[in-house]
């Protein structure tokens, strides 16, 4: 059976346009077009409907910075292409596009230890390697030093590449990857309570 992008919406709680992002990330699998329609399977969406919160209650700090990103666009800025996330982006690429530049309490993300990157709500890459940053003139914030730990390539299954040679890398990246991670921001970056007692 198949679904129109607003009925997909409608069975996920969400905006038309906030799935729609899935979409042009290229994160959901055995898509078909009808005319101008595009229809998603029912056991795509079934699949991210039954996807699992975050864990962050096993995180050592008491509160992460999330990084909320849009499908990928081209930028012209001259030390990446790309800015946001797709599932068809290189490694490096995808690195570049989204370990800046944000408005942020960067050292507050740093103390958080990894950097989720949802988009449309669910974690799509981790970042990890925080602990420099640097400020540009417009106030905004760069992780020069960021790994990409892992991301995703089909969120239905979920499929997520581990990028990261570090077992502590690996374990962030296996613990969020492809879960649900709703947050609140005006902007790029959120603030999330793990609701841990840090001892």
């Amino acid at each position: 059976m198949l679904l129109t992008t607003g009925q997909a919406a409608e069975e996920l709680g969400c905006a038309t346009t906030t799935f729609r992002r899935l979409i042009s990330a290229g994160l959901l699998p055995g898509l078909s077009r009808r005319g101008v329609r595009v229809m998603v399977p029912l056991d795509v969406v079934q699949a991210l409907q039954v996807r699992r919160q975050a864990p962050l209650s096993q995180l050592q700090a008491r509160e992460i910075a999330v990084l909320r990103v849009d499908a990928a666009r081209p930028t012209d800025e001259p030390e990446r292409s790309w800015l946001g996330f797709a599932a068809s982006l290189p490694p490096d690429d995808l690195l570049k596009a989204l370990r800046g530049w944000w408005r942020c309490d960067a050292a507050s993300a740093a103390a958080g230890g990894v950097l989720p990157v949802t988009l449309s709500g669910y974690v799509v890459a981790v970042l990890t390697g925080l602990e420099r940053w640097e400020k540009n003139s417009e106030g905004r914030h760069a992780f020069p030093d960021a790994r990409l730990a892992g991301y995703v390539t089909d969120l239905a299954t979920p499929h997520t590449p581990i990028t990261s040679g570090l077992d502590s890398d690996r374990r962030l990246a296996e613990l969020l990857l492809g879960t649900r991670l709703p947050s609140h921001s005006g902007g790029a970056i959120a603030y999330v309570t793990t609701h841990t007692t840090v001892g």
